[in-house]
């Protein structure tokens, strides 16, 4: 059976939400004991990881009346038991605990999100001691839910860790900063393989933030494992039985830098990027819409090019207008038919197909305005920008490997946003490994005419440089250490887009990314993973002859430093294609349109003393 992360994440909260007993299928309506009505106390990380799974007719379905914010003024409702879903965090536990000295709910059922270290149980033990003798009384249960992630859909998370790019890249950063993010990215992962309750084998490649975590997660799931019972003692036979382990495929974003800048034609791509897609949310300057695995329309269609997303619209009104017409012609509402005062059956059965089929209308209505409005707002913005442009400019330089110099410096010079000219630089500067010296100048001095902050484009233009040199001293070099990875600003994993950038998207469009990831799933020997290092938590510590290097079925692949709607496309078509199928997940730091990563870069930049002015470019909220 396929891994299936946002059922079991869904599994575990709704669990949680009925006092962590066990809850009956489809909500349990008319069977067992009458529900149990209860508050929600949230803080805002664990709102965002709740938004995607579950809206507000769900919770209701599931007891809850009510959602409140734990660092919002809060009334007491001393009948009602609360369910307390927070990250374990010193704050958090002061305020459940003055919420249960006060008395303000009946129950407390404290879920944090991840594990709570000692320190903090105790603080929360003491403070409930320390209150009036009812306090602790009222505190039911303390758990450990281990779903500290935002999961978007099926095949598809973020771990919501902003920024996790510079500060891994920043040459100031100490190594305490670094140890503590790496820390972080582990303790998501480790939430998410426990809620799959599955022991991966990991792959990265060696040196940088990659290595860092597969090592440190590698120990963090030994460390687990030694305790009996434990968290994947359930899944264990399982695994044993179908002789299957996923693979967990670790990448640092520098392994292909282009795609984080890059502007996509497809639809999904294009609404998170222009208009701001979060967490499955959309907000249009008039309306909201939700935008998931509920919304056919989406799933259908949100992978294709825009042009033909605006056809299909057509396609669906005309379609939806024709059906409008059969009822009215069937029920004497139109012109051409005629009720038969002799046929009352036959009527009658015309009037109640047609009463049945009004609320199947009246959402297809629905859905093709809000994909009116979507495609109307993004049409704007096309044209405004000349979207299409800078697609078929960068599609011709990451896939055939020429440019247009009159089209590249026209567009630089034209239409778009500031950032739109500073990512179809960057791409410019990646998609060749050494750009003519006179054109490289004319691509600089447009972005000075259009007054773009040069300090990505800087940035960028550096690490190549020093990536190249880096790679021509690189026998002797070694890349474990921290300091030495951040001063020489992380040039081993630029190999990869320096090198190998020309065949970018080609082979049916197909990113070195999910090549790479196709070989480590095959386990065959491949030049381009074979020095890729394997770490498996269940083989003992010394040596690597049992270790287990494929074939495997199904894959997570994460990506350290954010991820993009186009890796995740390219993974999927992955799934598609391959025979026998094969399963895999995308996750990431966090989920970047091509602005917000290009400000990242800036940031790097400005703080290496690059480029100049402060950057244009709004940083944006966390996916």
């Amino acid at each position: 059976m396929a891994l299936s992360l946002r059922r079991k994440q869904l599994d575990v909260i709704v669990r949680m939400l009925h006092l962590n007993q066990q809850h009956l299928p489809n909500g349990g309506e008319g069977q067992g004991e009458e529900e149990a009505y209860k508050l929600l106390v949230m803080d805002p990380p664990c709102v965002s990881l709740l938004s995607p799974v579950l809206k507000v007719g769900d919770l209701r379905r599931h007891g809850v009346t009510l959602t409140l914010g734990i660092d919002r003024p809060r009334q007491a409702v001393a009948d009602a038991p609360a369910v307390y879903l927070v990250r374990p965090t010193p704050s958090n536990v002061d305020r459940i605990a003055a919420d249960a000295a006060a008395g303000l709910y009946a129950s407390f059922h404290v879920n944090f999100s991840t594990s709570v270290p000692r320190p903090l149980l105790e603080r929360l033990a003491a403070a409930c001691a320390a209150a009036p003798p009812a306090c602790a009384g009222r505190v039911a249960r303390v758990a450990d839910q281990y779903i500290d992630f935002v999961c978007l859909e099926e095949g598809l998370f973020s771990l919501a860790q902003p920024r996790a790019y510079v500060a891994l890249n920043d040459p100031a950063a100490a190594d305490a900063d670094i140890t503590s993010l790496v820390d972080a990215v582990v303790l998501g992962l480790f939430c998410v393989f426990a809620t799959l309750g599955v022991v991966p084998v990991i792959r990265c490649a060696r040196g940088g933030p990659a290595e860092m975590v597969a090592a440190a997660l590698d120990a963090r799931l030994r460390d687990h494992l030694l305790a009996k019972p434990n968290l994947f003692t359930e899944a264990a036979s399982a695994a044993v039985a179908s002789f299957q382990r996923p693979v967990l495929c670790l990448f640092d974003r520098n392994f292909e830098l282009s795609v984080g800048v890059q502007h996509d034609w497809s639809y999904r791509p294009l609404v998170h990027d222009v208009l701001g897609l979060k967490l499955n949310k959309l907000k249009l300057p008039a309306e909201k819409y939700d935008l998931d695995d509920s919304d056919k329309f989406w799933v259908t269609n949100s992978w294709s090019p825009f042009p033909k997303v605006a056809e299909e619209i057509e396609a669906q009104l005309a379609k939806y207008k024709q059906d409008v017409d059969e009822v009215n012609q069937r029920t004497g509402g139109g012109s051409g038919v005629e009720f038969d005062g002799t046929d009352l059956i036959g009527n009658t059965r015309h009037l109640m197909n047609a009463v049945n089929s009004l609320p199947e209308l009246t959402e297809r209505k629905k859905m093709i305005d809000k994909h009116t409005n979507i495609a109307t707002s993004l049409l704007g913005h096309i044209k405004e920008r000349s979207l299409d442009g800078y697609c078929d400019c960068e599609n011709d330089m990451l896939v055939n490997g020429t440019v247009d110099r009159n089209t590249l410096l026209s567009l630089l010079r034209g239409k778009g946003t500031k950032e739109d000219k500073l990512r179809l630089a960057v791409t410019y500067l990646l998609s060749f490994e050494t750009p003519p010296s006179s054109e490289l100048e004319q691509v600089e001095a447009a972005l000075r005419e259009s007054e773009v902050d040069m300090s990505a484009f800087q940035y960028v233009k550096r690490i190549k440089a020093l990536n190249t040199q880096f790679a021509a001293a690189s026998g002797t070099a070694t890349k474990s250490n921290i300091v030495d990875w951040a001063e020489k600003l992380y040039g081993q994993s630029l190999s990869a887009v320096t090198a190998g950038v020309k065949n970018l998207l080609s082979d049916g469009r197909q990113l070195a990314l999910t090549r790479t990831v196709e070989a480590l799933m095959e386990g065959k020997p491949n030049p381009e993973v074979d020095d890729y290092l394997l770490f498996d938590p269940r083989a003992p510590r010394s040596g690597t002859g049992g270790q287990f290097k494929g074939p495997f079925r199904e894959a997570i692949v994460f990506m350290i430093g954010g991820g993009n709607y186009i890796e995740y496309r390219s993974l999927m078509e992955l799934e598609q294609c391959t025979q026998p199928s094969k399963h895999v997940i995308y996750g990431a730091t966090e989920i970047l349109s091509g602005a917000e990563f290009i400000h990242q870069l800036a940031e790097l930049g400005q703080k290496a003393g690059l480029g100049g002015g402060s950057s244009n470019i709004p940083p944006g909220a966390v996916q």
